[in-house]
This record gives C-alpha cells, sequence and structure tokens, in this order.
C-alpha cells in the first residue's frame, strides 16, 4: 500500500502510546481513521484533540476482547465510510509473572486482550477486506518478547509468540491466494507505553483475590527494571515512523 489519502484505518488500543501515535500518523497522511479502545475518556479526549487538527476520525469503545465489540466496531466503520482498507491490531495488556504463580484471570485476560482480540480482529475485518478486492493491509502488534527465548511474565510471553506465529500464518494464507491482502507483524522493544499500567483497564471479572495477588520482592524488583526500560525506551512516534 502506497498510497493512504481518504483510505480507511480501524486503530485498536487507539487512545494511548503506539496505537495513538500510529492514528496521528495516519491522519497526516489524509487516512480516514476509527479509533478503537476499551478507556472511554482517553478515548474521547483523542478523538476531540485529532479533530481540532481536521482529522477525519471516529471514535468506538472497544473491548477487543470480546467479539461482539469487535462485530459492532466492523459494522460502525462500515457504516460510517463504506470500506476498511487498513487494520492495525494494537491493543495490548501485560500481566502475570512465572507460569506457575501467574493466577488463571492475570493467563485468560492477558490471552483474552492480546491474542483473542486480534483473532476477533481478523475474523471482524478480514472477510470485508476479501469482499472488497481492493489493496488492503493487516497489521498486528506484538512484541521483541514474541521473538526471544525468555521473558520475566509468562501471559504476556505466550501471547506475543502466538501473534507472531498468526501473523505468519495469515501472511503464507494470503500470499497463497494470490488476494490483494498485505500482512506485517510489529515487534518493538521498550517503548514510552502505558504498558505496565495495564490495570487501569482490567475489567471487574478478571480481577484477583487477595490470595491470588502475591507481589514477591523478585517480581518488584523485575517491575522497577521494567518501569525503568519503558522511561528510556523508544517513543512511540519513531514506532510509527518505523511503521511507514
Amino acid at each position: 500500500m502506497k498510497e493512504f489519502n481518504n483510505k480507511i484505518a480501524i486503530v485498536t488500543g487507539a487512545a494511548s502510546g503506539i496505537g495513538r501515535a500510529i492514528v496521528e500518523r495516519y491522519t497526516q497522511e489524509g487516512m480516514k481513521v476509527v479509533l478503537a479502545d476499551i478507556e472511554e475518556k482517553a478515548l474521547s479526549q483523542t478523538e476531540q484533540e485529532l479533530r481540532a487538527t481536521s482529522a477525519n476520525v471516529l471514535s468506538v469503545r472497544t473491548d477487543v476482547s470480546r467479539a461482539e465489540d469487535v462485530n459492532a466496531l466492523a459494522e460502525k466503520a462500515l457504516n460510517t465510510f463504506g470500506a476498511v482498507h487498513l487494520l492495525f491490531n494494537n491493543a495490548g495488556v501485560g500481566a502475570g509473572s512465572t507460569a506457575w504463580d501467574t493466577s488463571n484471570n492475570d493467563w485468560t485476560w492477558t490471552l483474552s486482550v492480546n491474542l483473542w482480540g486480534v483473532i476477533h480482529g481478523i475474523q471482524a475485518f478480514l472477510p470485508i477486506m476479501l469482499a472488497q478486492e481492493e489493496e488492503s493491509y493487516l497489521f498486528n502488534t506484538s512484541s521483541i518478547a514474541g521473538l526471544l527465548p525468555f521473558h520475566a511474565v509468562a501471559p504476556y510471553q505466550v501471547s506475543k509468540h502466538a501473534v507472531v506465529a498468526l501473523s505468519e500464518k495469515l501472511y503464507y494464507d494470503l500470499g497463497e491466494n494470490e488476494n490483494k491482502i498485505k500482512v506485517s507483524v510489529l515487534c518493538p522493544g521498550w517503548v514510552q507505553t502505558r504498558i505496565l499500567d495495564s490495570e487501569r483497564n482490567r475489567p471487574p471479572e478478571y480481577f484477583n483475590t487477595s490470595d491470588e495477588m502475591n507481589i514477591t520482592p523478585e517480581m518488584e524488583s523485575t517491575m522497577q527494571l521494567f518501569q525503568q526500560a519503558v522511561e528510556n525506551g523508544m517513543p512511540p512516534a519513531e514506532v510509527a515512523d518505523q511503521v511507514f
């Protein structure tokens, strides 16, 4: 995809971090963008700030872990703009620790957002792209943790490895059909995002009990190192530049 003006893009996790930087770059390229995020206040603020720059955007509160939310997002995008040319499955969270110390709620929530969120996006939007028979693009955000053999947070690493595998499978499936849809997977390292503050968006059904919230000194030390690494990481706008 070389021409972006007036093309329609969908971005999940659009209200902060990499997602917001991608949205800003899309609008600078003249794209019409549908912003999806679970954090309603931040989503509304992002929409208002972008509209103030004359960007053509629409915000839809979306929990990507819920198929019905993503299907509704697709319907709203089509009803508003009539097409979808680019989907950026970007929403993500981080929770848990080692494979054996991580609670079922942490496993379920992380996989529901990081992996099932991507699956739901593919299921909702790819049929639309295929039916359009136009040049389109599908982008999935994984992580360097999806390539490396070790990460301190097991659910995060497992989910991100799965997104890489899913993206590669999708790439070859689409290539065999010789259609006009291309696929990429983004595997950034440390970036200045709010990933370590994911708890702000944890749904009540995935809350841990007091017994499951056993934060060890080792976990606290790891989180401090993570926090420092994030603060010293790449600005999201640089990631957006590299994507383009």
